[in-house]
C-alpha cells in the first residue's frame, strides 16, 4: 500500500519547500521506488521548487470534458471521461527520480469545489500506481473539509512560530481526526529565528516532528527560483524534513 504524505497548514509557512524536500529525500533514499509529487495548491509553486515543467494540469483535463459537454458534444465528452484515467497519466511529468502532477488553477474566480472533488478521485486512483505520494496541500482546511485527503496515511502539519500558525494547525488536526483516515500525524515548526520563543507558545497535543531554523541560503534559493536540488544536504529545511520523516517511520 502506498504511503500518502500530505502537508497542510496556513499560507506562507513553507509547505511547498518542505514538500519538495520530502520528494528529494524519498527519491534519494528509495531510488527504485515509484514516487509521485502532487501540487494540490491552486497557488502553484511545487513545480518550481522541484525544478520541473508542467505541460498539462488536472484542471485542464476537467475543463476540456466540461467544455465538450456544454457545447452539446455529449458523445465526445463521454469519450473523454472514459479516457480520463489515461489522460491523467499523460499529464504526469516524469523525471529520473519521481513523477509530478499539478492540479492547475482555474481561470475564473470562485470555488475550487469541483476540481477538489476530481482531485480526491485522482489521489485514490494514483495511489495504487505509486509507492509514495507527496501532496502539497492548499492553505487552510478546505481540502480536509471536502475529504480530498481522506485516504492520506501520513499528515504533516506545518506552522511558523506564531500563535495563528499553531491555531490553524490545531484546527486542521481537529477536522482531520474526524475526516481523514491517517495513520500518523505530526507537526513541523518552520522558520524559527529564536527557539527560546517556542517555550511561550502553546504547541497543542500534536507530536512535534522537527523544528527548522530560518535559513538565509534557503531564502536566496527561493528568490532566485532555484529548485530544492540546488540546496546543500546540510540546509536546515532538508535536515528538518529528514528528521520529520524519521519521526514518522517513513525512512
Amino acid at each position: 500500500m502506498a504511503k500518502i504524505i500530505a502537508l497542510a497548514g496556513k499560507g506562507g509557512v513553507g509547505k511547498t519547500t518542505l514538500s519538495a524536500a520530502i520528494v528529494r529525500i524519498l527519491s534519494e533514499q528509495f531510488p527504485e521506488s515509484r514516487i509521485l509529487a502532487i501540487d494540490a495548491d491552486p497557488a502553484v509553486g511545487l513545480s518550481t521548487a522541484l525544478g520541473v515543467g508542467v505541460h498539462e494540469t488536472l484542471d485542464g483535463i476537467r475543463r476540456e470534458i466540461i467544455d465538450h459537454a456544454e457545447q452539446g458534444e455529449g458523445s465526445e465528452a463521454l469519450e473523454l471521461l472514459g479516457e480520463a484515467r489515461y489522460r491523467i497519466f499523460d499529464a504526469l511529468t516524469e523525471t529520473d527520480g519521481f513523477a509530478f502532477l499539478a492540479i492547475g488553477r482555474p481561470e475564473g474566480a470562485g470555488c475550487y469545489c469541483s476540481v477538489n472533488d476530481y482531485l480526491k478521485d485522482v489521489i485514490g486512483m494514483l495511489s495504487q500506481e505509486f509507492d509514495y505520494v507527496v501532496i502539497d496541500g492548499e492553505a487552510g482546511i478546505e481540502q480536509i473539509n471536502r475529504r480530498v485527503m481522506e485516504k492520506v496515511t501520513h499528515l504533516i502539519l506545518v506552522t511558523d512560530p506564531s500563535a495563528k500558525g499553531f491555531k490553524v494547525a490545531e484546527t486542521i488536526r481537529s477536522v482531520a481526526d474526524d475526516l481523514v483516515m491517517y495513520e500518523k500525524c505530526g507537526l513541523i515548526i518552520n522558520r524559527v529565528d529564536d527557539p527560546e520563543i517556542l517555550s511561550g507558545l502553546d504547541t497543542g497535543t500534536t507530536q512535534v516532528l522537527s523544528v527548522i531554523k530560518t535559513d538565509p541560503a534557503h531564502a536566496r534559493n527561493d528568490i532566485l527560483g532555484s529548485s530544492i536540488f540546488e540546496l546543500s544536504n546540510e540546509a536546515p529545511v532538508y535536515q528538518g524534513a529528514r528528521e520529520a520523516l524519521r519521526s514518522m517511520d517513513i525512512i
